[in-house]
């Protein structure tokens, strides 16, 4: 079916413009709020009657703690940065009295359509991880609150978190050099036609610190640890010399520090490992993972009240960009 033969659903926006109101005073009025007069209230309600607009279940839940319902659709359920962020949201949204459903897509772009295909009749508003051009988010999700994270957004109501772990990836390779390592590798994502942009950052961060990269000593990883055991075994088959790598997320580090014993490598002093995403598991292994680092459950945290912030009219006509920064946490890795 075409965008064209789908209805848009209206939001609190239409009826603040026809009313000629903020959406904060929409909002009053359909919660019955007393700091508005009654002329203002009344040409609120005649303008959300006359558009048919039903007010979202979340947007009243904020005000009056009904039940509301929100969707939050993460990449992979198994991968613990997933897990840790969606402990977050789920902790901010109880704090809301919100109800949450959680959405696996498997990292694959059938599967988060298929997820488009039904969310939008589920939940009131949308957080969460997607691959998908935003015109087909746009499509599925008509007038739902909807924010993105890992990403930036193009399309105006929707707002956006975005990381940033360059200045993180840029302290851990000057560590690395500091240390005396100069043939440093990388395991990265495989799941995508291009480099990643964390593989940009260390790109970058290399050429800053006067040290070249060799096309072979950066490989791609799956998602898991057993794929970073895979790719670490492959980079010391063909550069057996790399004295250090730096990788896509913690998972694949982990699966490089099980590989780097198996080989009888000493870590760091053999071989130096430094992950990304500062997962609470990179504490438990041995030994300890040296991360650029993310504050995971404050991230799942500021999703929601980022989705809160659309729905009750708190946020800019035009939702901005957040930025969450990635630090670089040193253990015994690196």
């Amino acid at each position: 079916m075409s965008s064209s033969t789908e209805p848009r659903r209206v939001t609190i926006h239409d009826v603040a413009r026809i009313a000629g109101v903020s959406r904060q005073t929409v909002s009053r009025a359909l919660n019955d709020k007393a700091e508005i007069d009654g002329s203002t209230k009344q040409r609120v309600l005649d303008a959300a009657k006359a558009l048919g607009y039903r007010p979202s279940r979340f947007a009243r839940g904020l005000v009056r703690q009904d039940t509301t319902t929100i969707g939050l659709v993460i990449p992979d359920l198994m991968n613990p940065f997933f897990t840790e962020v969606a402990s977050g949201a789920l902790e901010a949204a109880r704090a809301r009295g919100a109800h949450v459903v959680v959405y696996d897509t498997a990292d694959d772009p059938e599967t988060e359509l298929a997820t488009l295909r039904v969310i939008g009749s589920q939940v009131d508003a949308v957080v969460g991880y997607f691959s998908l051009p935003e015109a087909e988010l746009d499509r599925y999700l008509p007038g739902i609150p909807v924010v993105l994270v890992g990403r930036d957004h193009r399309t105006p109501r929707f707002a956006s978190i975005r990381i940033d772990g360059e200045d993180g990836v840029r302290d851990a390779v000057a560590h690395l050099v500091r240390a005396g390592h100069r043939r440093i590798g990388m395991l990265d994502h495989n799941n995508r036609p291009e480099p990643s942009i964390r593989q940009t950052w260390f790109r970058r961060a290399a050429a800053e610190c006067g040290v070249a990269v060799h096309p072979g000593w950066i490989v791609g990883a799956a998602q898991s640890v057993d794929g970073g055991g895979e790719a670490l075994s492959d980079l010391l088959a063909a550069h057996p010399d790399v004295t250090a790598v730096f990788t896509f997320n913690d998972v694949i580090a982990i699966g490089a520090l099980r590989e780097a014993r198996r080989f009888g490598l000493r870590v760091p002093g053999d071989l130096a490992v430094i992950g990304f995403d500062g997962l609470r598991l990179g504490t438990l292994v041995e030994p300890a993972l040296s991360s650029v680092a993310i504050d995971t459950r404050a991230l799942g945290a500021l999703a929601i009240e980022q989705v809160g912030a659309l729905v009750t009219g708190s946020a800019p006509p035009e939702p901005g960009e957040i930025v969450v920064r990635a630090v670089l946490h040193l253990r015994e890795s690196a």
